[in-house]
């Protein structure tokens, strides 16, 4: 097409976002090339032929240590309510700026645009937050998203890879949520690539679902990727001698042990778990982020943040846990 009919094409898409409302436009679409314009749904059908990743890339964040903090964080019923109110989410979007990547479980509002509120309130001082949220649960009465909210300035997703798990058997209640990441700054050959497994096990059925976790493990970790880094994280409904099959797995291990993750503190529900033999990344470094000693909040105060506490674990930007260690190649898809 020539350029000046481009450029014609150009203001007409501009005009139609300007009367539809730009910021739901540019929340839900994207505008390719000035050569060949092209008007796509945000999130998907990106792949290398569409988009070049180093081009939409934001500025490298500053690392003060060579590590990433990955982390976990069960929002009770995030929904407009928690939105809406100016104390709560102060109290979560300091906390979400504080790691690299976050597995959110929770989120249980009929809106779409929850969370690029979130990111847009993230983003307010110059950050570079983006997220990617999975599919409703079907088989809630209140349905349930889990999501990744990430600093794309410290790390990048490759959307190619991110699924729920099938479930046909509906072992359990909700189906986890999987993507792959990889950490920006060291070459890509270096640089510490790994998968999430976002899950929220139902205490009631815990051991049955724990045990179907197991074969999730696996089955993510020979899914065809070639990635042996299976990261799995979440709210699993039990503490960390109660993993059943899940922690029976060879060398699987947790990066919490026997502390509590409840907002009461009287449960541990949360961990981070991987194969020690694979992710020799792992630092050694984890905890959980008390909200009431650390904002000052009643416990009032806490329990309307969420009844769960945030978790993480800190692990090392490179492969194999120095430089020098070659990573499975990331799709080209990531972004």
């Amino acid at each position: 097409m020539p350029k000046e009919g481009c450029v014609r094409k150009l203001f007409l898409l501009l005009m139609a976002a300007a009367a539809g409302g730009s910021w739901f436009f540019f929340q839900k679409y994207r505008i390719d090339g000035i050569d060949r314009i092209a008007l796509k749904p945000r999130g998907q059908g990106d792949s290398a032929a569409e988009i070049d990743p180093a081009a939409d890339a934001p500025p490298l964040i500053q690392r003060q240590q060579p590590a990433i903090r990955i982390a976990s964080f069960d929002i009770q019923k995030f929904d407009n309510a928690k939105l809406v109110n100016p104390k709560v989410m102060k109290t979560v979007l300091e906390l979400l700026r504080r790691f690299d990547v976050i597995a959110i479980q929770g989120i249980s509002t009929p809106r779409d645009d929850l969370l690029s509120q979130v990111v847009e309130q993230l983003n307010f001082s110059g950050r570079h937050f983006d997220y990617a949220v999975g599919p409703r649960s079907v088989r809630d009465a209140t349905p349930e998203q889990f999501a990744f909210v990430f600093d794309a300035a410290s790390v990048e997703i490759d959307r190619s890879t991110m699924y729920t798990v099938d479930d046909p058997g509906r072992l359990m209640r909700r189906d986890p949520l999987v993507a792959t990441f990889r950490v920006r700054g060291p070459d890509a050959k270096e640089a510490f690539t790994f998968t999430l497994v976002n899950v929220h096990v139902d205490p009631e059925r815990a051991a049955g679902e724990l045990a179907a976790l197991a074969d999730v493990f696996r089955a993510v970790r020979t899914n065809g990727l070639g990635e042996d880094d299976i990261i799995l994280l979440g709210n699993l409904g039990a503490d960390s001698r109660r993993l059943g099959l899940l922690g029976q797995l060879p060398n699987m291990t947790a990066a919490l042990s026997l502390v509590p993750t409840t907002t009461q503190g009287t449960k541990m529900y949360d961990n981070i778990l991987f194969n020690r033999d694979a992710t020799t990344e792992f630092t050694g470094r984890a905890g959980v982020v008390d909200l009431l000693q650390e904002f000052g909040l009643t416990m009032q105060q806490g329990l309307e943040v969420s009844d769960h506490l945030p978790i993480w674990a800190e692990f090392s930007i490179y492969e194999g846990g120095q430089p020098g260690h070659m990573a499975a190649p990331l799709s080209t898809g990531a972004r």
